[in-house]
């Protein structure tokens, strides 16, 4: 039996789930939160499906044995594209959300328009996103761009560093002046939003998908009647065992 005291849990390959946990906090400030990341397995991006589905599936019995959970909150596009629907069969009484690219919000602002998508390789070519590119097929022409090895950068804290730049501007040299909105379907990417934008100049709009999760998850804790009241907190836990990993994710949270 849940209660409103319950965590929720937020889980991510690494750090970059931090980013819609901020976004959780921001709308749900009173609620207790549970963040787990998995650097020590970090990226997912470039792993099998088989191997993405293993990590998710662990990572979930372990915070789910550790911690009441009335929710838990998939932020990763990658553990959502490959294993949203094994967690879901395996825990139905739990809420359990994932995240997407958000090209729905990003062909509602621009009809007709030119949509990137910029995630790992998993998240790309896994049938998940393959039904949500062709929903908007009529509306709009959407770009995959992978960007394998920019996990590492922002897991290693170099979100600023000359290598990340140097790697971004490769990146994303062919599509200046090409695209209307970029998605970042990676929740690691919005720690390097600022960077982007100023790559790809003001012509572009830079949209990622936390605020809807976040949105999302009050709606379905709404329903069930779990919302918390008071003061909330937040506890956070990494795979790696590492002080600095810990340390980095409470700078990123702010």
């Amino acid at each position: 039996m849940h209660t409103p005291d319950d965590y929720i849990a937020v889980f991510d390959s690494g750090v970059g789930g931090i980013s819609v946990l901020r976004q959780l906090r921001r709308i749900m400030p009173q609620e207790n939160y549970l963040y787990f990341g998995d650097s020590a397995n970090a990226p997912y991006g470039s792993r099998s499906t088989e191997d993405v589905r293993r990590l998710t599936l662990a990572a979930a019995e372990r915070i789910f044995a550790s911690y009441p959970v009335k929710a838990l909150v998939v932020a990763c596009n990658t553990a959502t594209s490959a294993a949203i629907g094994l967690l879901r069969e395996k825990y139905p009484e739990k809420i359990i959300i994932g995240i997407e690219p958000a090209v729905k919000l990003a062909a509602d602002l621009f009809p007709g328009g030119r949509i990137g998508v910029m995630a790992t390789e998993v998240t790309l070519r896994e049938e998940k996103f393959d039904i949500l590119a062709h929903r908007f097929d009529t509306q709009c022409t959407v770009t995959r761009i992978p960007a394998p090895g920019l996990v590492q950068f922002i897991e290693a804290n170099r979100r600023d560093a000359n290598e990340t730049k140097a790697f971004l501007r490769q990146l994303l040299a062919p599509y200046i002046g090409k695209l209307d909105a970029l998605v970042l379907g990676c929740t690691h990417y919005p720690f390097v939003k600022h960077n982007i934008q100023d790559i790809l100049g003001p012509q572009t709009r830079v949209i990622h998908g936390g605020e809807g999760t976040a949105r999302e998850t009050k709606r379905r804790l709404r329903l069930a009647g779990l919302l918390r009241q008071g003061e909330g907190k937040v506890i956070i836990k990494n795979s790696l065992g590492d002080p600095e990993i810990i340390r980095l994710c409470y700078e990123l949270l702010g």
